[in-house]
This record gives C-alpha cells, structure tokens and sequence, in this order.
C-alpha cells in the first residue's frame, strides 16, 4: 500500500529528538474520543498509568524505541497538526532522489520536521 501512496508522502525514521520536539510542541492526548492538551503528566498518568507510562518522557520513549505498549501509547496521541515548510518545497513532483520532495528522505527528514514544526 506504501507503493501506491508514496507519490504523494514523504517518509522515513526521526530522530529522537525530533520526537521530543513533536511531542512536546504539537502533542495532545485522546481521553475518551476528546482532543486534550497534555499539559502535566496526570493527564498522562490517568491514560497510561496501569501500562507503566506517567510522565511525557515515558511516552515519548514508547514511542521512540517502539515498546511493549506502543499500541496504547499511539492510541493515546492525536494526530499532529503541522504547518506548511518554511522555505515550502522544492518540486513535488519528483521524487526525493531525483530532486524533488516526495518519496524516503532517510535522515533528511529530520531538517525538514524542524521547518514544518
């Protein structure tokens, strides 16, 4: 399925702090179908307490390392919400390798989620 999307995405692994930035700046938790801002770790801790999960550092290193309770952990988080890049694309019409914007960036993305973040 990713072959018949990618002309339209761009993909890869970040980083961890890329995560952190993501989690930190643009992250909200999902509590019972409601978008809520994770403002303290009891907000975390109510959620995933009983996986082991209390504080947003946690979370993020769920996320990262791909844990034992990751499903939860990205069950918990709503989707994020990015801006357009700054400095917008090159061409999206082509692929990363030859130029273009779309397609896996491999450790590129990382740049790339610093201008949309």
């Amino acid at each position: 399925i990713l072959r018949i999307a990618e002309p339209y995405i761009t993909y890869c692994y970040p980083n961890q702090k890329s995560v952190r930035e993501l989690i930190y700046k643009r992250g909200f938790g999902k509590i019972n179908g409601q978008r809520v801002a994770i403002n303290d770790n009891s907000v975390i801790e109510g959620a995933l307490g009983k996986y082991g999960i209390v504080c947003i550092e946690d979370l993020i290193h769920e996320i990262y390392t791909v844990g034992p309770h990751f499903k939860q952990a990205n069950n918990f988080l709503w989707h994020f919400k990015l801006s357009c890049a700054k400095g917008g694309l090159r061409k999206i019409n082509n692929h990363f390798v030859e130029g273009g914007d779309f397609g896996n960036r491999e450790h590129f993305i990382n740049n790339m989620l610093r201008r949309m973040n």
